[in-house]
């Protein structure tokens, strides 16, 4: 392929991948299978690979994700962010209207919209291209979060349309969605780490994520409402509308009011259907919709005075608490959930709310037979927020943690620093076993699907699969014939599960293709505690094997990318104990892979191998992650911070001054951008 037919076809995929995304977030009607979008999408970043000078900073492959950011830089506010006054009296939005009255001397328009409950985001774009995202901050300055924002589908990297000002800024609320919350809450618990408490904790934990291909796989969503500055519209309302032409994602859930009246009438709708959104809102924002009115009513130091908030009340229920329950999951962590008498919530029948660690249960003071308070946190997940204790049974006893495992009478044991308990008998714990063999199988581990379905307790159950090594020893005659009938639980009809010759066939097929699985996703599939899949994937690209990782020390650990102390000590532990070491020498028997293959690595060269380089500040012919993914490229290897193990800084301008201190301090050289090209000549 030639230049011409290069530009040619990258323009032909960049068309179809837009086309493709509004199909499948717009309007929810894709054309094409997911794998045939991939393929389209892997292409379109090859060829901009392969042709840098034909890449558009607007490109859909810039949604992908794959930049690390160290630190996020502080970005001065052009306009200065404020917060808006909050209400939760319907008297006092009356009294906002007639004080508006009051201080115009005349009638005025309102417009109603939902008061997101996320993050607050302000949006650059410079000729219709989108340059920066800061977050809020302090409201004069935040951090920008661009290479984060990218990966957003409903953020446009290009406008459309016309009539746009050359440059601009949009402000908004980034948030996630109910059914992306869901999801990433299971895959947390799922990997024994604590669940998010709402959606708006979720989603401002995401925005300063330093790797954006997570960001991006987390889903987030973009809502604009208001375009700070002067422009060419009277109206607020008709702002937002032309922002809409523009292809900014604005809430249909927008009306004008004419009177007070009306502002209630919008409240109460909402408030009674705002359970039905796919996402949380916790209130309605009322703005006066002239431009010249709003000039005209100005600020306070601290909020616009032509707008309010008023917030919902959180919805809460008294119900009883029946009891509480004891979970060991799949690390050993055990965690309380409390049973309660069934009562409706938010749209759901509650029956447990989680009540987290032993933290929580001495601090709600909970007792036998209390009556206790419920809200839904982010309106999804139950939690319990006092008990009444005007209801409180005489010499009611507190509920104490428990003291041993629920499962296996293990005493529990409880880490410096760490909330939860746990049961340290990894290799005897039922639940553990059965939890790690469940995991091991997983999609996103080694992707066993034939052992789905109730196969993993049967195979327990008969003892033929105690640790996860014992699937490449599986063989036909041990399973023909071999059957099982499960009692039916909560409503559901019992199941039965039989290993007949094709299911048999399966299994045996699905583990021998485990044995190709490449070696990232095997040391997530070991169940380390702390090493999740995003942290497998930084532990498998910076020491390439499982020998050099078994190797490593406290401190080599830390030195690779997003791995800090809790980890590092989990990663010796499970190296330092004699049963994961049988475990993985039988793996390694029955031909799992232990390192990166060389063209998984896909290096250009070796130039840097064995170098390690620290990359600060901002560039002029590369962005920090180009310079960093050479670095890969090339046999480097990349390090958060400086120490003595450090061969180079590249060093861009706005390097912080403590680091270029602390290089110099090392005799660490400290090398340009173009020092650095040099290098890989």
């Amino acid at each position: 392929m030639n230049r011409e037919e290069a530009r040619e076809r990258i323009g032909q995929l960049t068309e179809a991948v837009n086309f493709h995304n509004r199909n499948y977030y717009e309007l929810s009607r894709p054309v094409i299978s997911d794998y045939d979008f991939d393929r389209l999408l892997e292409e379109l970043i090859r060829l901009e690979k392969e042709y840098p000078e034909f890449s558009d900073p607007a490109s859909p492959t810039q949604r992908v994700g794959g930049g690390i950011t160290k630190e996020f830089q502080q970005v001065r506010h052009t306009y200065p962010m404020l917060s808006l006054g909050n209400t939760y009296s319907v008297e006092e939005v009356r009294e906002f209207g007639e004080r508006i009255y009051k201080l115009l001397g005349e009638e005025t328009e309102y417009v109603c919209e939902l008061k997101f409950d996320g993050v607050a985001i302000g949006l650059t774009y410079r000729d219709g291209i989108l340059v920066q995202a800061v977050t809020r901050g302090d409201g004069v300055q935040g951090d920008d979060v661009t290479t984060n924002v990218r990966t957003i589908q409903t953020v446009p990297l290009r406008l459309k349309g016309r009539g746009y000002p050359s440059e601009f800024e949009i402000r908004g609320e980034i948030l996630l969605p109910r059914k992306s919350f869901e999801r990433l809450n299971k895959q947390r618990m799922d990997e024994e780490e604590e669940p998010f408490a709402n959606p708006r904790n979720a989603a401002s934990g995401s925005l300063k994520m330093q790797d954006s291909k997570e960001v991006a796989r987390r889903r987030l969503d973009c809502y604009l409402y208001y375009l700070p500055g002067e422009l060419p519209f009277p109206t607020h309302y008709e702002c937002l509308m032309a922002a809409k032409d523009w292809g900014f994602q604005v809430s249909d859930y927008i009306v004008k009011c004419r009177d007070i009246e009306g502002i209630f009438e919008f409240i109460d709708t909402m408030n009674l259907s705002r359970h039905e959104l796919p996402f949380d809102i916790d209130g309605i924002v009322i703005k006066v919709n002239s431009l010249k009115q709003q000039q005209q009513l100005g600020y306070t130091a601290k909020s616009p005075r032509w707008a309010i908030a008023y917030k919902f009340k959180a919805e809460r229920v008294r119900t009883k608490l029946l009891s509480i329950d004891f979970q060991v999951g799949r690390t050993g962590t055990v965690t309380p959930v409390a049973n309660l008498q069934p009562v409706p919530l938010a749209g759901t029948v509650v029956k447990r709310a989680t009540l987290h660690n032993a933290d929580n249960i001495a601090a709600l003071d909970l007792r036998k037979g209390d009556t206790v308070y419920v809200e839904k946190g982010g309106e999804i997940i139950p939690k319990i927020i006092e008990a009444d204790l005007s209801l409180r049974p005489e010499g009611a006893e507190p509920f104490m943690f428990i003291t041993n495992c629920p499962e296996c009478g293990t005493p529990l044991v409880r880490n410096e620093g760490e909330a939860a308990f746990f049961c340290p008998n990894e290799s005897g714990c039922p639940p553990q076993i059965k939890g790690k063999l469940e995991h091991f199988i997983s999609r996103k581990a080694m992707n066993i699907e034939s052992l789905g379905e109730g196969k993993i307790q049967m195979l327990y159950d008969n003892g033929l699969v105690k640790n996860v090594a014992d699937f490449y020893d599986l063989k036909a005659e041990q399973l023909l014939g071999l059957e099982k009938t499960y009692d039916a639980t909560e409503g559901k009809k019992e199941k039965k599960v039989s290993f007949r010759e094709k299911s048999v066939e399966n299994i045996l097929k699905g583990v021998e293709q485990s044995r190709i699985v490449n070696f990232e996703r095997v040391l997530y599939a070991l169940g380390i505690r702390f090493a999740g899949e995003t942290v497998a994937k930084k532990l498998a690209d910076h020491f390439g094997s499982i020998d050099q990782l078994m190797k490593a020390t406290f401190e080599e650990l830390k030195e690779a990318e997003e791995i800090g102390e809790k980890i590092a000590q989990s990663i010796l532990d499970y190296f330092q104990d004699p049963k994961n070491l049988e475990i993985l020498g039988r793996l390694k028997t029955a031909g799992l892979q232990f390192e990166i293959m060389e063209d998984q690595r896909m290096l250009k060269s070796d130039k840097l191998k064995g170098m390690i380089f620290v990359v600060s500040g901002t560039f002029q012919q590369y962005s920090r992650e180009e310079i960093k993914k050479e670095i890969e490229d090339n046999g480097g290897k990349n390090a958060g911070s400086i120490s003595s193990k450090t061969t180079y800084v590249v060093a861009g301008d706005k390097m912080g001054p403590e680091k270029l201190k602390k290089a110099r301090s090392l005799n660490v050289a400290v090398i340009s951008e173009q020092e650095f090209l040099d290098l890989l000549k």
